[in-house]
């Protein structure tokens, strides 16, 4: 999956010459909390909410609110801005991306071409987005979602050879169940094995202990969320 498919397109930019009340408005107004800084249509740095809450403070002496917010007019934001920005490029991986934004410790980035122009952001809240989307709970419309509040997640530990995750597979099917999604992990598990992440609907509840027998001859079963019982079954610890 790449940036350029998660991205917003629609960019809300600031001027190095506007104040740092401009900044805080347009932030207010599109409920943003990072704005690229731009030059003469160039990308010259990012402004967070977290650097104009910084300089708001650090401008916070024992004086009149009128002569406050008089400082702070004056204030630029080329003055308070981050510099040079840090930037993902259009055919990033979002995990590239995450791991950007995690190495810096930032809540996202401004998104360039290959010319290095601005053509969008990604930020945590679409990666929250894009995570929500491939783990089956992204609303694609009210009976859809509907479904997902139905359904069940099951977590695995399977051994990591052809045709493991397929046979979970064949006995969720048997009993009629509706895959909407699988993740697989190698994080934190023996050699030789893997994580598997399995959400579905429409399984009779009534058949879950036969196939939670089924299933724990094929894999160790870590977990099973039922959404629509709000019933959780630990089985084991994750590491």
């Amino acid at each position: 999956m790449l940036v350029k498919n998660w991205m917003r397109n629609q960019v809300v930019t600031a001027d190095v010459n506007d104040s740092v009340p401009d900044a805080v408005a347009l932030l207010k107004k599109h409920q943003i909390r990072m704005l690229p800084v731009m030059d003469k249509g160039k990308l010259v740095g990012v402004v967070t909410d977290r650097d104009l809450k910084r300089v708001s403070a650090s401008d916070a002496t024992p004086i009149e609110i009128h002569e406050l917010a008089y400082k702070l007019s004056q204030r630029k934001i080329k003055e308070v801005m981050s510099k040079p920005p840090i930037t993902v490029p259009l055919d990033y991986t979002v995990e590239e991306a995450a791991e950007v934004l995690l190495e810096h410790k930032i809540s996202g980035v401004p998104v360039v071409d290959q010319e290095g122009q601005l053509v969008g952001t990604i930020t945590q809240s679409d990666l929250f987005s894009l995570l929500m989307s491939v783990t089956g709970m992204g609303k694609r419309g009210l009976q859809y979602a509907m479904m997902q509040k139905r359904g069940i997640q099951f977590a695995f530990i399977v051994e990591d050879r052809p045709g493991s995750i397929r046979e979970l597979e064949d006995i969720l099917r048997k009993y009629k169940g509706r895959m909407t999604s699988i993740l697989s992990s190698y994080e934190r598990v023996p050699d030789g094995y893997r994580k598997v992440y399995i959400r579905m609907f429409g399984i009779d509840r009534s058949k879950l202990p036969q196939i939670k027998k089924e299933l724990k001859e094929k894999a160790s079963l870590v977990y099973m969320v039922d959404h629509r019982e709000n019933k959780r079954e630990i089985y084991q610890e994750e590491s």
